[in-house]
């Protein structure tokens, strides 16, 4: 793997090589701004750019714009974690960006090693993507894309909870929705295409750090027919709405439909995970559950797949074709716990046609497969 890092920072720069170097990976360069970073990209053909948002000269999402059209080359943002960065971020996801890193400490982190595993483990998603995947990632990004003069603009924020009405009808059916690398953009397609009366509540989970699930349910809020909120502690799943787990804690859900978020240690290695979730709920739910699997890195949402599936309820998974990493959905396939696997510009038709259809129990995928369970051991 051959790397490039553009960074404004002579210090991260030297931090960043270091740990890469270290890591088994070859830095072909490092400099310190877009215009500096496209020049280095036509030269030295990188498998995979390592990208700082705020540079002078050239920022890194205007770069990012101009590489995808000029020198399309993979790329994982190095983002500050405020909500400002996480603007900026989403941005740059739709832009073409494969994934991000957050920077623990902001703009200029001394312990930048602490994100070291997670930055090397998503540089090698990246690389491993297939040209083929890579090009329609490309293609939906420069679709989505309209150029705009001036510094990137997040959408008008809302108020904290949607000003559209509310049905306040207790969810009688409900979606599980997992995702990761390359989710946030896969998680706005998927909504756009939901009718504002779906007749399910849903739950998102997207592995991300903390205030950037604010954003992005800012960002689905704008997008979506229905409601979207980050989940609180005390809600109440509710019909024709859509809540997204805050970064940092895992989600259960009671039999009433009400909303825990609990401070478990990371399952899978991230927090929230899909599994926890999706555990949770299955026994309760039951034939009235319905999980579905993006793009992502890793296997979360299998052993809940599972779980699902051995109470009766039903599970889609996004397919390899149109999925930005094959990692998630791929295991849930592989496993055959997946009813159906979809493109994803069908996946939000087949959830409106569940919600939709009768209600019964779905054929489970091996007889007598018990749900698995999962062992957490509280922090002391």
């Amino acid at each position: 793997m051959r790397v490039l890092i553009v960074d404004d920072s002579a210090f991260m720069r030297h931090a960043l090589s270091r740990l890469l170097t270290e890591a088994g990976i070859e830095v072909v360069g490092a400099v310190g701004n877009g215009e500096l970073g496209l020049d280095a990209a036509r030269t030295l053909h990188p498998d995979v750019i390592t990208l700082d948002v705020e540079m002078p000269v050239m920022d890194g999402l205007s770069m990012l714009r101009r590489l995808m059209v000029e020198t399309p080359t993979r790329v994982i943002m190095l983002s500050s974690l405020t909500s400002a960065g996480g603007a900026v971020t989403f941005d740059a996801l739709e832009a073409g960006a494969i994934d991000f890193v957050g920077k623990p400490s902001g703009s200029l982190s001394i312990d930048i090693g602490r994100v070291a595993a997670e930055l090397v483990a998503k540089l090698h998603a990246a690389v491993a993507m297939p040209e083929a995947t890579f090009l329609a990632h490309r293609q939906r990004a420069a679709a989505r894309h309209q150029p705009a003069p001036g510094p990137a603009q997040a959408p008008a924020a809302r108020a904290e909870r949607s000003e559209r009405p509310r049905s306040n009808i207790p969810a009688r059916r409900l979606v599980v929705v997992a995702s990761s690398t390359g989710g946030p953009a896969a998680l706005q397609a998927f909504v756009q295409g939901l009718p504002p009366r779906l007749g399910a509540g849903m739950i998102l989970v997207q592995h991300m750090p903390p205030g950037f699930t604010a954003s992005l349910a800012v960002r689905l809020d704008a997008a979506c027919a229905m409601p979207v909120a980050e989940a609180r502690p005390g809600d109440v799943l509710i019909e024709d709405e859509l809540v997204i787990v805050p970064g940092d804690v895992h989600l259960i859900a009671s039999g009433g439909g009400r909303l825990q978020l609990v401070q478990l240690p990371p399952v899978n290695g991230v927090r929230p995970a899909a599994d926890v979730t999706m555990i949770s709920v299955a026994p309760i739910w039951r034939e009235r559950l319905l999980a579905v699997v993006l793009t992502g890195m890793g296997f979360d949402g299998r052993d809940g797949a599972r779980a699902v599936r051995a109470h009766g309820g039903t599970v889609y998974a996004q397919d390899e074709a149109t999925a930005t990493i094959y990692g998630m959905p791929a295991a849930v396939a592989q496993a055959g716990l997946a009813n159906r696997v979809l493109p994803l510009g069908r996946v939000a038709e087949a959830v409106a046609s569940w919600a939709k259809s009768p209600a019964g129990p779905a054929a489970a995928t091996r007889s007598g497969d018990p749900a698995p369970a999962l062992r957490w051991t509280r922090s002391t």
